[in-house]
């Protein structure tokens, strides 16, 4: 299945596409598609953006995303060094309710897999507890063909929505609109930023990235995210500090927040309880007893 910028050819002859990535590293654009995706990360780690939700992402996490739901799972920078030959492997269902399978989907017994795949627009990700029920679920569609897909198709969704813990990504608007084109200068200002987040990126400097004037910038990139962009920054840099705490990648707290782009300990303290709800030792913590 090729992939390009927000859409996603669906192949003839099937109504549940199965894709199965084994790659250095994951697809690096944001991009969105007709098609509502179910992925199990089997390899890799990085940073998943979901509309406007932003966290780290790990082997084993099942995530489901709505349809035209711009999204990217983008590897740490280590999966683009081909000195270290790592693999990114990711096993993915797509599948259209309003398309060929619209009058399945219409069956009063799918009333309740109906309400789940409704819900779940803003993109969801499924409780840790569920990851081996569903990863299991998902192997049993890749290795069925036919009329045994569909049925086992319908055992995956009917199971995702009787479960209970799910966490909503996104807080868009369930039809979020927006052009190829911008699409486009979304995924460049989020790569810049993901890129360049050690450094003190200047307003004039993002903005010149999207080729608007800062002012512009300031409205185009709330307008998409409903967040400011020092919001966003201080989220992505947060997400790198909280990866290198997990791999004990780290001398103490302070030598983490210069690494991450922060001046002093005082500010990333402040920021990293107000993103993660509690302070950076706390986190580390309770990571350890988990």
């Amino acid at each position: 299945m090729k992939v390009i910028q927000f859409t996603i050819p669906v192949a003839a002859d099937q109504s549940v596409i199965v894709q199965e990535d084994i790659l250095p590293h994951f697809y690096e654009h944001l991009h969105r598609h007709n098609e509502i995706q179910i992925t199990w990360v089997i390899k890799g780690e990085g940073t998943l953006i979901a509309g406007n939700y932003m966290q780290k992402f790990e082997p084993g996490e099942v995530y489901l995303f709505g349809a035209n739901q711009p999204h990217i799972f983008k590897s740490d920078p280590a999966y683009f060094d081909k000195r270290r030959k790592l693999q990114a492997h990711g096993l993915t269902v797509f599948f259209d309710p309003e398309g060929k399978l619209s009058s399945l989907f219409s069956l009063p017994e799918m009333k309740n897999v109906q309400k789940f795949v409704a819900s779940s627009a803003n993109g969801r990700q499924c409780h840790h507890s569920y990851q081996h029920v569903i990863s299991a679920a998902i192997i049993k569609i890749k290795n069925s063909s036919n009329a045994l897909r569909i049925a086992a198709f319908i055992e995956l969704l009917q199971l995702m929505s009787g479960l209970k813990k799910w966490k909503t990504l996104s807080t868009e608007p369930n039809k979020y609109a927006i052009t190829d084109s911008e699409g486009l200068r979304m995924n460049d200002i989020y790569t810049y930023t993901m890129e360049n987040y050690t450094n003190d990126i200047s307003l004039e400097d993002i903005a010149a990235v999207a080729y608007l004037t800062p002012q512009a910038f300031c409205r185009y990139f709330k307008k998409h995210t409903l967040k400011t962009f020092v919001t966003f920054l201080n989220e992505v840099r947060i997400g790198e500090a909280c990866k290198k705490m997990i791999a004990g990648n780290y001398d103490s707290i302070s030598s983490i927040a210069y690494q991450t782009g922060f001046s002093n300990t005082v500010t990333f303290n402040r920021v990293f309880r107000k993103v993660m709800g509690k302070a950076p030792k706390s986190y580390i913590s309770e990571y350890r007893q988990q």
